[in-house]
């Protein structure tokens, strides 16, 4: 599908933080006209004296084919004003935690216009709610709304002496990501607009690329088109690998300092906490959404059991190719410092009450057991001593699918054609 009109429209990004600026760098170091946008309560903050240092990217930026973008640029606008960033851009890039999606979208709704393409990474369920806000504010702007299980690289915002700069540590660019849009009929038009965002560009790089691992299995570099936005929700492999290492490794991250005397700042999950008895609940974790995906008739993202079998899990593979793995019995110092620090971490906070919880409830609709995804659920919530379950919004109902038959469901997911409720 021809999406070129989006060649010379501005690119807005809604969030500052890493993966927001991190983002807007790259597509402005492409030479792309680019609007950065932060809630006011933190704009200050992550945008400080952005307008004379601009923005750099720096880091090892990893990738299996070696792809780089490198440099320090400044951006058209940094800004708190949603108005003003979104006013004639043509792609929207959402890259916000999830807790933050209904706040933006009651703010954005209002602005779209006809011919956005609106990017949600990652999902998190942002691209149901967004659709929900549409209707529930009779939003008829004929827009393209899809999202990405993940960002396209991973990134730590420098900092030094305790002040935080606008310098990104990219440290790895992956060569491949999936995604789709809601409904899938705007699957060739979304997919399509990826290749105007500079941000992607190691995975436009290797779009066509496939690389035969030892096994002799077949990888393919590039876009992978996803089977519904849900298949994007359980292919984001951030619940079963930051959850189970978390909740299972809180030992060495408690007593990171006092006890085992390391400098807390150098803690890392990756690093220090992962082993093959943590491996084996993330490789069982998975296997239940293996069964998910089955029973919804969706798509879900190729993990073997044997990826999980290394400090670099899965994550590994999408940088480096298929091969790409380290023994749990080798240091991997480019992890070290990488966090969490402690419980109160969207490794908890947001992998919980959010892609842990809509797996679960998945599952009860669906009469797929979740046994190690609850138990994941209920010891987050006793060490944390809340109920991350019961105080999450998202429930089935809030994402507005919770009354919907399996048929319905997949109408709606495809062909965009939504039941309300009775």
């Amino acid at each position: 599908m021809d999406m070129s009109y989006l060649k010379d429209k501005p690119i807005a990004v809604l969030g500052g933080g890493a993966v927001g600026k991190t983002m807007a760098a790259d597509c402005a170091l492409a030479g792309k006209e680019v609007r950065i946008w932060d809630q006011p309560a933190f704009a200050k903050r992550n945008f400080t004296n952005i307008e004379k240092t601009g923005i750099t990217l720096s880091g090892n930026q990893f990738s299996y084919f070696g792809y780089q973008r490198k440099g320090t640029v400044k951006l058209a606008l940094a800004t708190d004003d949603m108005a003003k960033a979104v006013k004639g851009a043509g792609i929207i890039i959402v890259a916000a935690v999830a807790i933050a999606h209904e706040t933006i979208f009651r703010e954005l709704v209002p602005l779209l216009e006809d011919g956005q393409v609106i990017h949600i990474l990652p999902d998190n369920c942002g691209s149901l709610v967004l659709r929900k806000l549409m209707r529930e504010m009779n939003c008829t702007k004929k827009v393209i709304v899809g999202a990405w299980y993940t960002a396209p690289y991973g990134i730590r915002v420098v900092k030094r002496g305790g002040v935080v700069t606008n310098e990104c540590k990219v440290e790895d660019r992956i060569t491949t990501i999936r995604g789709c849009a809601l409904p899938m009929t705007d699957n060739e038009a979304f997919m399509a607009s990826a290749y105007y965002i500079p941000a992607f560009g190691a995975i436009i790089d290797a779009e066509g690329e496939v690389t035969i691992s030892q096994k002799g299995e077949e990888f393919h570099h590039g876009f992978v088109e996803g089977n519904t936005v849900l298949d994007i929700n359980l292919s984001n492999v951030n619940p079963v690998i930051h959850v189970p290492g978390t909740v299972l490794g809180v030992s060495t991250m408690q007593n990171f300092d006092k006890v085992l005397d390391q400098e807390k700042k150098n803690y890392s999950l990756y690093g220090f906490a992962l082993c093959p008895a943590i491996a084996e609940v993330q490789a069982q974790f998975w296997e239940e959404e293996k069964a998910l995906s089955k029973a919804m008739h969706i798509g879900l993202c190729t993990v073997n059991y044997e990826d999980f079998f290394s400090r670099t899990t899965m994550y590994g593979k999408e940088y480096m190719g298929p091969d790409f793995a380290v023994p749990f019995d080798e240091k991997y110092e480019n992890f070290f410092g990488d966090g969490p620090f402690d419980l109160e971490n969207r490794y908890i906070t947001e992998d919980v009450p959010v892609g842990c919880y809509l797996m679960s409830q998945l599952g009860k609709k669906y009469n797929v057991p979740t046994p190690i995804i609850d138990s994941m659920i209920l010891l987050a919530s006793t060490m944390l001593k809340r109920d991350l379950a019961a105080q999450s919004k998202y429930t089935l109902d809030y994402l507005d699918i919770g009354h919907m038959t399996d048929e319905q469901l997949q109408s709606y997911l495809r062909e965009g054609k939504f039941t309300p409720k009775a």
